[in-house]
């Protein structure tokens, strides 16, 4: 239990490296500006739609159901959350990626003495960021429809199917945003994605609290416009400190 809570530590002490090194802000507050752009076109967008959505199902539910219908309320509003924030993150890791990779680079050197080099910002450099985070997309979306459309499935059973679902729902959402900003140094040694879920699972349970901690993070509205660039050098703290020594990456 010890790692799991150091693992939900992790953000936190992000925090205090991002004040000590003042050469990585360059490239913390150009994505916070895409997140705020991308933020605000889909909280204004989903968040309405969801919501209303979410009441015309609960008036839909017949009458032996209308009990649990503030227990399934509630889950559907967490659920609404987590996912616009999925969202967030889809977009802002994919059009960030350029100044994460620089900023992962940066860290990481100053922590170890070393560090595989990131793809240089230039307009090819870019793009071919850019165009490995979007086939790295497809190949979350993949993990995510082959275990998420069970749980889903399992999430139409009353109280107890809901609640099994949600959690199912939570964990994955965890495994997905572990491997979102545990990417980085793991990208920059060009591992597969195979390789990537190996090494996370190899470092469970920290990956574990930390995945968790930072899922609520980009969750919470505002915050989360913030919380992905911390994520991202919470995340290569976690590997340097974690991952490298037990995998020689």
């Amino acid at each position: 239990m010890s790692s799991f809570f150091a693992g939900l530590a992790y953000p936190f002490r992000a925090l205090g490296t991002i004040q000590r090194s003042t050469g990585l802000w360059l490239y913390i507050l150009a994505p916070i500006l895409i997140n705020i752009v991308v933020g605000a076109a889909l909280y204004a967008g989903l968040l309405t739609a969801g919501f209303a959505q979410i009441e015309t199902l609960i008036s839909g539910l017949p009458e032996w159901a209308q009990g649990t219908a503030w227990l399934l309320r509630g889950l559907l509003a967490i659920l609404l959350f987590v996912a616009v924030g999925y969202l967030l993150v889809r977009f802002g890791v994919v059009l960030g990626s350029p100044f994460y990779g620089q900023l992962s680079e940066r860290l990481e050197h100053q922590l170890t003495g070393s560090a595989p080099p990131a793809e240089p910002l230039s307009a090819l450099g870019i793009l071919r960021d850019i165009s490995r985070s979007l086939l790295y997309e497809l190949k979350k979306l993949a993990l995510v429809l082959m275990i998420g459309l069970p749980l889903l499935l399992l999430g139409f059973l009353p109280v107890v199917g809901q609640i099994a679902g949600l959690i199912g729902q939570i964990a994955l959402g965890a495994l997905i945003t572990c491997l979102d900003f545990i990417d980085s140094p793991l990208e920059r040694r060009r591992l597969r994605f195979r390789e990537k879920l190996v090494a996370i699972r190899k470092a469970l349970p920290v990956t574990a609290g930390f995945g968790l901690i930072c899922l609520g993070l980009v969750s919470l509205p505002l915050i989360n416009l913030l919380a992905i660039p911390l994520c991202v050098v919470a995340g290569t703290l976690l590997f340097c400190e974690r991952l490298r020594p037990s995998t020689n990456l």
